[in-house]
C-alpha cells in the first residue's frame, strides 16, 4: 500500500450509531464498512463490545468484526469497556481495542459505573491476558483518555490528572494512549499544550491519536493543531453521524468527508478517495432515513478544478 501522512480512523459505525435512536441492520453495516474500505479508509472502529440491553445498536458487533476482517488492508477496531468486553473482542478477532477511561471521575462512574481505580484494574487485567496469548493473536491495546479537555458533569478537568492517568495506563500495559475531546470543549491552544504535556510523560511514539468532536465548531481547527504537534491518527464519523454540532448537547463528531477534504487540500496523504467517500455518504443516508447527516463538503461539493492531493498548495 502507498504510504500515508495521516490515518483517518472512521468511528461512525461505533460512536456514531450508538449515539442515535435508529438501529442499522447488520447487512447495511457491512455494506457501509465495505464501501468505506474500498474508498481507501484503512481503519474503522466497527462497534463496541457492550451489553446489548444497554446498547442494542451494538448487539451484532462480533459478527461485524468477523466480516470486516475479511476486507483487505483494513485495521478492524472496537471499543471495550472492561475485561469481559475485551475478551469477547479478542475472540471475535479484532486488530485493535480501545478502552475509554474518563478523566472526569464523575463521568467515569456515569459512563462505565467505575472509579478510576476500578478502570485501571480492568486495564491491568486485559494487558496481562493479552500477554498470555500467542503473539499473532494479540490485538493492539489503546487506552483512551476521555473527557480530557472538559466535562459536562464536572466542568474543568485537571491536566495533571490527564497526564498521570495516561502514564498509569502505559505502565499497566497499554500499547499507547489517545486523547479524546468527548464533549467538544477543547480549543487549539489547549490541544497543543496537553499533547505536549502528555508526550513529555509517555513519549512521542506512545501518543499518536486524537478523537475530536465539533460541538462548538472547533473540530477541524483542533485537528490541525493536533497535526502540528505530531498526531498522525484522527478519528471522525461519516456525515457527522452521532450528533449535529449545532444542536444543544449534541456530541458532534467531526465529519470524515470534511476532514479528508482539509487534509487533501493541504497536500497531506490519507489514501482516501474523496469522491468515493462522498458516494458512501449518499449510500449510508439511505440506511438511516430518519437521521440527519452533516458536512460542509457534502453540502457545497468539491471546488471547481479540484485535484486530489494538492488543491491550494501551489
Amino acid at each position: 500500500m502507498a504510504e500515508i501522512d495521516i490515518l483517518v480512523s472512521e468511528v461512525g459505525p461505533r460512536d456514531g450509531l450508538q449515539s442515535i435512536d435508529s438501529i442499522m441492520s447488520t447487512d447495511d453495516k457491512k455494506k457501509w464498512i465495505k464501501a468505506e474500505s474500498e474508498a481507501g479508509v484503512r481503519e474503522i472502529e466497527v462497534g463496541s463490545f457492550v451489553r446489548p440491553d444497554l446498547l442494542p445498536q451494538m448487539a451484532d458487533t462480533a459478527e461485524i468484526v468477523q466480516y470486516a476482517k475479511s476486507l483487505p488492508n483494513l485495521t478492524v477496531a472496537a471499543l471495550v469497556p472492561n475485561f469481559k468486553g475485551a475478551k469477547n473482542a479478542i475472540d471475535a478477532g479484532v486488530d485493535k481495542m480501545c478502552l475509554p477511561l474518563s478523566v472526569s471521575e464523575t463521568h467515569s462512574k456515569a459512563n462505565l459505573n467505575k472509579s478510576h481505580e476500578e478502570v485501571l484494574a480492568e486495564i491491568k487485567k486485559i494487558a496481562e491476558y493479552i500477554k498470555s496469548l500467542d503473539e499473532d493473536k494479540r490485538p493492539e491495546f489503546e487506552g483512551n483518555l476521555s473527557t480530557a479537555f472538559g466535562c459536562t458533569l464536572e466542568g474543568k478537568v485537571s491536566e495533571k490528572v490527564v497526564v498521570s492517568l495516561g502514564a498509569q495506563m502505559m505502565e499497566l500495559g497499554c500499547d499507547e494512549v489517545g486523547l479524546s475531546d468527548t464533549t467538544g470543549y477543547a480549543n487549539p491552544i489547549q490541544i497543543k499544550r496537553l499533547i505536549g504535556l502528555l508526550k513529555s510523560e509517555v513519549g512521542d511514539h506512545n501518543l499518536t491519536s486524537m478523537h475530536l468532536h465539533n460541538t462548538r465548531g472547533l473540530g477541524l481547527a483542533n485537528a490541525l493543531a493536533s497535526i502540528d504537534e505530531g498526531i498522525t491518527t484522527l478519528d471522525s464519523s461519516l456525515g457527522g453521524i452521532g450528533g449535529c454540532p449545532f444542536a444543544p448537547g449534541a456530541s458532534g463528531n467531526i465529519v470524515t468527508e470534511d476532514l479528508v477534504f482539509m487534509l487533501d487540500s493541504m497536500g497531506l496523504k490519507t489514501g482516501i478517495n474523496i469522491e468515493a467517500l462522498i458516494e458512501v455518504n449518499k449510500t449510508v443516508k439511505t440506511f438511516l432515513p430518519n437521521e440527519e447527516l452533516y458536512g460542509f463538503t457534502i453540502d457545497s461539493g468539491l471546488p471547481k478544478g479540484y485535484s486530489k492531493g494538492g488543491w491550494g498548495t501551489n
